[in-house]
């Protein structure tokens, strides 16, 4: 991006349905970071004052007999990444929640095998990286603020158990835990309907990108973005719901990113 910040390509920005109607309101920023080792520090990200939630990416390895495993493009040498807890820390009293995003684009490294699959997923995820207890936690002891789910393929199965073992961990304890998901904008049998239809999830930031067929944001035609957009903040009873767009044109995703000049699109201009 040509801008004074130096974020990286892959990370995606989300504004908030506030946003999309209103543009005088600034509304909500999302960002996810991890995937490029051009996109600065966490700590910095955070410093910046731009963003509300930032999303550490990817837990991108779990399910079917596979060991859960962090790919963090060289943030840090997973399992150990407790050179992150500082950072996780400095994040978090500044007001920023800072999630845990599972899934990602490699589409091949996580699925589930049976409901089951899934609850020992939601127990290890609590116990590594959240209010649960394990010697072997990634971060240190560092508690994340929730779990993010970025599942872009594969099987749909199983992912609303997760989210509903995820939710009894979170009713154990004090601190308030969020659940997230970043749903691709095909609506009709999207992976994460089922999911997102227990109304667990506090915010959804949809994918207005890199989907097949017609509801990725074309800034020139955006009628089917809007049809989509509308198909997705009828049919949920999420507290927020965000439009999610790439932050750069060019490594990020090869479509849907924009920087325009008018309406809502003024509001971002500054970060193109």
């Amino acid at each position: 991006m040509s801008n004074k910040y130096s974020y990286p390509s892959l990370l995606l920005l989300s504004i908030s349905l506030t946003l999309f109607f209103q543009s005088t309101n600034a509304g909500d920023l999302v960002i996810y970071w991890g995937q490029d080792n051009g996109d600065g520090s966490l700590r910095d990200t955070c410093n910046t004052g731009l963003f509300n939630i930032v999303n550490i990416a990817f837990l991108s390895t779990f399910g079917s007999g596979r060991q859960p495993q962090l790919n963090l493009a060289g943030h840090c040498n997973p399992p150990n990444c407790k050179n992150l807890r500082d950072s996780i820390n400095i994040c978090q009293s500044r007001g920023i929640k800072v999630m845990l995003s599972i899934g990602g684009e490699d589409r091949n490294t996580y699925s589930f095998s049976s409901p089951e699959d899934a609850n020992q997923l939601a127990d290890y995820i609590w116990n590594n990286f959240l209010g649960g207890n394990s010697p072997s936690r990634p971060f240190g002891d560092a508690i994340l603020d929730g779990v993010d789910f970025d599942i872009e393929g594969g099987s749909k199965l199983h992912y609303e158990t997760l989210a509903l073992k995820l939710n009894d961990h979170y009713k154990s304890s004090r601190k308030k835990f969020y659940l997230t998901a970043a749903p691709l904008c095909i609506f009709q049998d999207n992976i994460l309907q089922t999911a997102i239809n227990t109304g667990l999830f506090d915010y959804v930031w949809v994918q207005f990108y890199n989907s097949p067929g017609a509801c990725n944001f074309v800034s020139n035609n955006p009628t089917s973005f809007k049809n989509s957009w509308s198909q997705w903040i009828n049919s949920m009873s999420t507290k927020k719901v965000f439009v999610g767009l790439p932050a750069s044109s060019s490594n990020a995703a090869p479509s849907g990113w924009f920087c325009g000049s008018t309406g809502f699109y003024k509001s971002i201009a500054a970060y193109c």
